[in-house]
């Protein structure tokens, strides 16, 4: 591109350089002043002469920039950067340099020569004219075609020829103008309906869905002739209809081994009814022995080895209403042991009296039960005995009260020698206890229960 002097002299920037011979100030450019006329001359001062610099033609601009051959010279060679300097130009040497340089450098402005009406910079005019030129020609690099730059860009995103990834995601890279097709027949994250079940899944996931599926048609194991059948319904098949199937005889549990074809185990059972009922009374026999062993051992786990024994005795009234009108009746206690492995006891007692407390007093007696370890025991049963009666006091009243009566036994009384298989069956104790009178005076009975406690103590402690 070649410039006027008047272009390329509007954006000069000069080093700070100080020069003896003069000092030039070239920006801007001004017209040198009008010499004063005599008055000889008929025109005005004011008026403009007939060469004046408005008037100059451009190429005499330089006489007035210029106005003598030295001061030319030293403004020539002053040193000047490139106008370019800023958008990166390292150049700088004399001004009458620049012009050269200026049809060279590479960051100087050229009109596109596709004539799309812009200015690029030597240095892109190449990327320009290849990628972002409006009037370029351009091929698609997908379907060969040839475009416009403006044509080319409108045409990128929608070139039937272009591999594009899946839009369903699957990971395959497929010509947009077939897309459609490969999402309804290729695609494996297109959805497909189970052909038994009629549940859509995606078509990488239906050969799993396949082979789990409840309505697939599947084969007998045992081959019957009801083959083939869904698959959700086999196990209820083989369990209950299939002919084929070998199942065991109904009482199996029994003792009864036999095994066969379903279709025969019926007249299996018609032919062995008695051999059936013989093995269910063994049956029944062996669990009879197998729920009194357990009977026992829970009876051992809750079983009182502590020589204490507080016995709740609950119902009270009703108890008391059905003493009174049945003679005789006796509430027994569960049994407990005087030690871990020492006398075993029972305690009993008569709500409405018993002997010559009856119908006025409450009687209690204890009693020696036949024990596991009464041979390793010493007899007589020595130990003083203790029932306590029980006050029960509000919540927030004072101390607990209660009633008790103790004894130490006889070592001739026959009550506490070794027990037999038939103990005593009233034992030792106290036919007057406490009264009926005391017993509704005093808080012994609240929310129909009492509580009564009896002691064994190796000590011969006897309450006083």
């Amino acid at each position: 591109m070649v410039r006027s002097l008047s272009q390329w002299t509007k954006t000069l920037s000069f080093p700070n350089r100080h020069s003896k011979e003069c000092n030039v100030n070239v920006h801007p450019i001004q017209a040198p002043p009008t010499p004063a006329r005599n008055k000889t001359n008929n025109s005005s001062p004011s008026s403009s002469p007939p060469n004046s610099p408005s008037n100059v033609p451009i190429t005499e601009i330089s006489q007035i920039i210029y106005p003598d051959p030295d001061s030319e010279k030293v403004i020539m060679g002053s040193l000047v950067f490139c106008i370019h300097h800023k958008e990166g130009c390292k150049w700088s040497d004399e001004l009458r340099k620049l012009k050269a340089h200026l049809n060279t450098c590479k960051f100087d402005t050229l009109p596109c020569p596709n004539q799309c009406n812009a200015q690029i910079p030597r240095v892109m005019m190449s990327d320009h004219l290849a990628f972002t030129c409006t009037l370029r020609r351009a091929v698609c690099e997908f379907c060969n075609v040839e475009f416009s730059g403006q044509g080319l860009e409108e045409h990128q995103g929608f070139c039937n020829q272009e591999p594009i990834y899946c839009e369903s995601k699957c990971g395959t890279r497929v010509l947009r103008g077939r897309m459609s097709i490969h999402r309804s027949k290729d695609c494996l994250k297109r959805m497909k309906r189970c052909q038994h079940c009629q549940r859509e899944f995606s078509a990488d996931t239906l050969s799993l869905h396949s082979s789990t599926c409840s309505r697939t048609p599947v084969s007998c194991p045992q081959r019957c002739e009801a083959s083939p059948l869904p698959r959700g319904e086999l196990d209820a098949h083989l369990r209950d209809e299939c002919k084929a199937l070998s199942v065991p005889c109904t009482f199996k549990d029994a003792g009864c081994r036999f095994k066969g074809p379903r279709n025969m185990l019926e007249t299996h059972l018609e032919a062995n009814t008695a051999a059936h009922l013989s093995l269910m009374v063994q049956l029944s026999t062996k669990q009879n022995q197998q729920i009194a062993s357990l009977k026992n051992a829970v009876a051992k786990l809750s079983t009182n080895y502590t020589g204490t024994l507080l016995w709740k005795i609950s119902d009270w009234s009703t108890k008391m209403n059905e003493a009174k009108n049945k003679e005789g009746l006796e509430l027994v206690s569960p049994p407990f042991y005087s030690s871990q492995y020492g006398y075993k006891l029972q305690a009993s007692v008569f709500l409405n009296g018993n002997g010559p407390g009856e119908g006025t007093h409450l009687s209690v007696y204890i009693k020696v039960l036949p024990g596991e370890y009464d041979a390793l025991l010493k007899w007589p049963f020595s130990h003083s005995v203790t029932f306590t009666l029980f006050e029960q006091c509000p919540i927030g009243s004072g101390a607990q009260g209660g009633i008790a009566e103790s004894f130490v036994p006889d070592p001739s009384w026959q009550n506490f020698q070794r027990p037999s298989a038939e103990p005593d069956s009233l034992g030792f104790g106290f036919p007057r206890f406490i009264s009926h009178e005391l017993l509704s005076r005093r808080p012994f009975v609240r929310e129909d229960t009492v509580f009564l406690r009896i002691k064994a103590d190796p000590s011969k402690v006897v309450a006083v």
